[in-house]
């Protein structure tokens, strides 16, 4: 039986939007996935101090929201459990241990391929799986990363920008299209991003 194929795809998810969904089911296609997990950060270390960040049972109610009934993709809580500060070599050694046959594929946009070397360990994300860099049609594909394998995946561009939605949210401005509805009703149900909070 061949191993099993597991994505790895992190975030902050604040709020999961359609772009996220967009290159998770593309990349879960093209490099023919089993399951896609999309890894709830805990405490996002690269932007801790940058601004407010919603409670991760908050950001996860959202992403269990919008992966509902996606064949292949799941909500993953794995780093809100460790606790702390959310790390990608932590998450993949985790990952690795839970299923040590799996073949497992580190999913991450071109924008922050480009800052893997910033990355706590980075040299265990890249001996325990290969590295997916979702692009844009038409953008230069990723440079040479040592000690990497690397996988390119073209996805449609889709500007979505969980900043504008954020403040779409709390101006009372449509999400539609932008946010999948489920997640659009947890958003609301929840009173999330409302001016003021």
């Amino acid at each position: 039986m061949a191993p099993a194929r597991i994505g790895i795809f992190g975030g902050t998810f604040d709020p999961i939007h359609v772009g996220h969904l967009v290159a998770a089911v593309n990349v879960r296609h093209a490099l023919a996935l089993d399951r896609v997990l999309m890894v709830v950060a805990n405490q996002p270390w690269q932007k801790a101090g940058s601004r407010s960040i919603t409670p991760a049972e908050d950001r996860l109610a959202m992403v269990e929201a919008a992966v509902g009934g996606v064949a292949g993709l799941e909500a993953s809580r794995l780093e809100i459990d460790r606790g702390g500060p959310s790390y990608t070599a932590d998450t993949v050694s985790e990952v690795a241990a839970l299923h040590p046959e799996a073949l497992l594929f580190c999913v991450v946009g071109a924008d922050v391929a480009e800052e893997l070397s910033t990355w706590e360990r980075s040299e265990v994300i890249a001996e325990l799986s290969t590295l997916v860099v979702v692009n844009r049609p038409g953008a230069p594909p990723p440079g040479q990363l040592e000690g990497w394998t690397v996988v390119e995946v073209v996805v449609p561009a889709l500007e979505v920008s969980s900043t504008d939605l954020r403040a779409r949210a709390a101006d009372g401005r449509p999400l539609d299209y932008l946010v999948p509805d489920a997640a659009v009703h947890c958003i609301r149900a929840r009173g999330l991003y409302a001016a003021g909070r």
